[in-house]
């Protein structure tokens, strides 16, 4: 008896498993869009596959297109401090010394070669250099200006839209890796970190 209920249990096991045995044989239908097709048109050109794999030549395409990339990157994420290195750089061979504000004398107009400036502001700028220690820099009432890093990140604006209200104040810069205390008062709620220019190490 005990060898009959022991064969009858393994039939109804075998019968149990084989459906799921043969169901998990049968490979599903794959949607088109998961596959990759023969051939693909791109902005770099026609992408061919064989079996889901790039060709020679379209490996090429793809390793040259992100040189390409990288390149761009490369440039959009550095021209900010090349051309504040160039303004340092021009500043002094003009004879304007760093840490000195120059004030221009005239309105801008349709000879300025400056690309955002307007006809109806007279405009100053400063380039500060922190590489040698913090720096006070006191501003004029009813200013209306912005100091930004070499990567024209913007740090903080004064005058009117700063925290001197158009009164004029106080503002305490410091290099990055400035490690020294800070003020409590006075100049110290303006307080901010700056980074130098690469043209200044």
């Amino acid at each position: 008896m005990k060898q009959i209920g022991l064969l009858a249990a393994v039939v109804v096991c075998a019968t149990l498993i084989l459906p799921r045995s043969a169901a998990a044989q049968t490979a599903p239908t794959i949607p088109p869009s998961n596959t990759t097709p023969d051939k693909v048109e791109s902005s770099i050109g026609t992408l061919e596959y064989k079996y889901g794999a790039p060709s020679k030549e379209t490996v090429a395409k793809a390793y040259d297109y992100l040189d390409l990339m990288h390149g761009v990157e490369a440039f959009m994420n550095a021209y900010q401090g090349a051309s504040v290195a160039s303004i340092f750089k021009g500043s002094e061979e003009a004879g304007i010394p760093n840490n000195t504000a120059l004030i221009f004398s005239e309105l801008m107009d349709a000879k300025s070669l400056f690309l955002t400036a307007n006809a109806d502001t007279v405009y100053f700028f400063v380039n500060l250099d922190v590489t040698k220690g913090p720096i006070v820099v006191e501003t004029p009432p009813l200013a209306l200006g912005v100091v930004d890093d070499m990567w024209f990140n913007w740090i903080t604006d004064f005058g009117l839209p700063g925290p001197d209200r158009g009164e004029g104040g106080k503002y305490l810069f410091v290099p990055p890796d400035y490690k020294g205390e800070l003020p409590g008062s006075g100049c110290g709620p303006f307080s901010r970190k700056m980074t130098p220019s690469p043209w200044l190490r």
